[in-house]
């Protein structure tokens, strides 16, 4: 893969990552996103939006022996996913191209459970209201913008792929969060956690990470979340725990 590309790595160099120069390039929400699922050893996964795979390498690294499935609109972005996964050996994996909500209908077959269903499925739409920053890159624009509550048709969609007692995770910004929660509400999804990340300690959260349960029956619970940096503008100890080790993030 050459061309306009960088080639990076994730995890402290355990894992490869190619991404393109131009258009959106991958942040910590992918990362940080995949270190809150609560996969198991051969349980099937689904990322919606996926990009060139930063969130199913990562998952990958932490917990082995998983059946990933990514969705992604861009068909060039989908190639280098598919790179990327074969580069870093990941074997029992799949890849659509496909717009959200618009699932394709072989899905189904990717999970192997009985029920059609994946254990976990996890996202990080894109929220930012269409056109509030423009930019000319298509690729950016549909990483990044979405039409007015866009993400909530991603939840909907979603949540007809997780099984009973699967999970649901999203990155999402802290203004969306109590519209989420109706969204998840309505699809039956329950024991809602939130994970906040706070930029540093003392300030305001603007991403907020989400977790419920399908058929979930506990309350809604806030978790401490994850200061990001120190004051100093370094990554804090928790932050580059996960950053560079692969550790989970624990709700």
């Amino acid at each position: 893969m050459t061309g306009d590309v960088t080639h990076d790595t994730l995890h402290n160099g355990r894992v490869t990552y190619t991404q393109f120069i131009n258009g959106y390039r991958t942040g910590l929400e992918p990362v940080l996103l995949a270190a809150l699922v609560p996969a198991r050893p051969g349980e099937s996964i689904l990322e919606a939006g996926c990009g060139a795979g930063a969130g199913l390498l990562c998952l990958n690294a932490r917990v082995s022996d998983l059946h990933l499935t990514g969705i992604e609109a861009d068909a060039d972005t989908v190639a280098l996913a598919r790179f990327n996964l074969d580069r870093n050996h990941v074997s029992g994996y799949t890849l659509f191209q496909a717009e959200i909500p618009d699932m394709p209908r072989s899905l189904r077959q990717t999970c192997r459970n009985a029920n059609g269903r994946f254990h976990h499925a996890f996202a990080n739409p894109p929220w930012h209201p269409s056109g509030a920053t423009p930019t000319s890159h298509p690729r950016r624009r549909r990483a990044l913008f979405c039409d007015r509550n866009g993400w909530s048709c991603w939840i909907t969609a979603l949540a007809a792929w997780v099984m009973p007692g699967g999970t649901l995770s999203l990155a999402l910004p802290a203004a969306a969060v109590c519209e989420a929660m109706r969204c998840l509400h309505e699809a039956e999804f329950g024991s809602i956690t939130l994970f906040p990340l706070w930029p540093k300690a003392g300030r305001r959260a603007k991403i907020v990470l989400l977790q419920a349960v399908l058929g979930g029956r506990a309350g809604t619970a806030i978790s401490p979340g994850l200061i990001i940096h120190e004051e100093n503008g370094q990554y804090t100890a928790a932050t580059r725990h996960v950053l560079c080790d692969g550790a989970a993030l624990i709700p």
